[in-house]
């Protein structure tokens, strides 16, 4: 155990975590469980707010050992809960076979990116959560559980925000490999997002929308098409220019940090993320936010966003926008309808993002908005709530797999009324 836990990726969080176990195994997570003490997993470190945070002890799962282990006649893959989706990509391209999907950081681990519904994006493209298939992991009694797709808890326990355990393993869904090239478009008329939001997030397998939210024209858009799809790109994109050359971090302009651009083909892992894992991604000293609305009202809920521009831009380093496909996740944000999320990279500037929060929560309220549960929100279980059919089911659940309520903190007080 370490003396201090020290902070999130970004440096933004600091944990007030006692420290950190390192568990080798599923049965020394078993033991520290069994010990009575109140323990939090702790993945790759990504998230912005307290969710991997605790009153007790962190349970780090970078030591989780073994390899991915394939399937093949079933087209699965069983890896450590720690594993980080870069290294899973690598081992599964040497075996010729690729998942659905890719965040814009390959840099976070299985486990996390699944028990907060972290997603990637594609308007036919369902989060990361969407390929799990199995789950294991150390119930709050110290038991060993494992739960496939098909049984009775399992829609509950796949995005679980660490309510339910500490997850030692994840079986995901795999495919034959793919090619994807990514093209880069300047100046998207905001026009056109208005007028031709479907056609344009439909136009191929991911689609994203940089903006500041001024102007007429939105910054950029990142366009990545599988090539088994045969695309036929035009060149000119919605009223969009191809960028001539390569550009940076739509987060910084002078950070080297962005996948291949220009056309190239390349392998799914190198073109699907936004940022090489070989480099910090994004701007780094940041903090996140991200809410996600129906699909349906997409166009209504970006206008009420941007109604907000002059307050917005000065403490805004860029908001991304990305659809994702509806899965049936109880706490997927994508959770029953195809969705739009509208994210917000911010300065460092911890006052000004709080006060913004709930202004922008306000004007998307018409829209249900649901936030990313680990990123900055400042919604509460009440307002949390109604947006999900099944979460007084996830509660229940989580008074059932976790009785001593080992894994509580305040995060899930605050945001599903779970006391800590």
């Amino acid at each position: 155990m370490t003396d201090a836990p020290g902070s999130n990726w970004a440096g933004t969080h600091d944990y007030a975590a006692r420290g950190v176990l390192t568990p080798g195994s599923a049965q020394e997570i078993a033991d520290a469980v069994r010990s009575g003490v109140r323990l939090k997993a702790l993945g790759s470190r990504h998230s912005f707010n307290d969710i991997a945070d605790s009153s007790g002890d962190l349970v780090s799962l970078e030591r989780l050992a073994g390899d991915p282990a394939i399937d093949a006649s079933r087209q699965r893959v069983t890896v450590p809960a720690g594993l980080r989706f870069a290294e899973l990509a690598v081992h599964l391209e040497s075996e010729g076979l690729a998942l659905h999907n890719l965040g814009s950081l390959p840099h976070i681990s299985v486990a996390g990116a699944v028990a907060t519904g972290t997603h990637g994006s594609g308007r036919y493209n369902g989060n990361l959560s969407s390929a799990v298939s199995g789950v294991q992991f150390v119930s709050g009694s110290g038991e060993l559980v494992t739960v496939e797709r098909g049984d009775t808890d399992f829609d509950g326990v796949v995005v679980s925000l660490g309510a339910l355990g500490i997850v030692t393993a994840v079986t995901l869904d795999v495919q034959p490999t793919y090619q994807v090239q990514q093209d880069i478009y300047l100046d998207l008329p905001w026009d056109a997002v208005l007028g031709e939001f479907d056609a344009i997030m439909s136009s191929a397998y991911s689609v994203s929308l940089f903006t500041d939210w001024t102007g007429s024209t939105l910054k950029q858009a990142w366009v990545k098409t599988r090539l088994d799809a045969q695309p036929q790109l035009p060149p000119s994109f919605f009223g969009a220019r191809p960028a001539g050359e390569a550009v940076m971090s739509p987060a910084g302009d002078d950070l080297d940090n962005t996948t291949v651009q220009g056309g190239v083909p390349g392998p799914w892992f190198e073109r699907l993320p936004h940022f090489r894992a070989d480099v910090t991604p994004s701007a780094g000293d940041e903090i996140q936010t991200e809410y996600f609305v129906d699909a349906a009202v997409a166009v209504e809920a970006i206008q009420a966003v941007r109604a907000l521009a002059d307050r917005i831009a000065p403490v805004l380093l860029v908001t991304e926008l990305r659809t994702i496909a509806a899965d049936r996740l109880w706490l997927s944000p994508a959770y029953a309808r195809n969705s739009l999320a509208i994210h917000f990279t911010w300065f460092n500037r911890p006052d000004q993002v709080r006060e913004l929060l709930p202004v922008i929560e306000q004007a998307l309220a018409p829209f249900a908005p649901r936030p990313h549960w680990g990123k900055w929100f400042s919604l509460r279980a009440e307002q949390i709530a109604p947006q999900y059919e099944r979460f007084e089911e996830f509660r229940a659940l989580a008074e059932r797999l976790d009785p001593p309520r080992r894994f509580r903190n305040a995060y899930l007080e605050r945001v599903l009324e779970l006391p800590d």
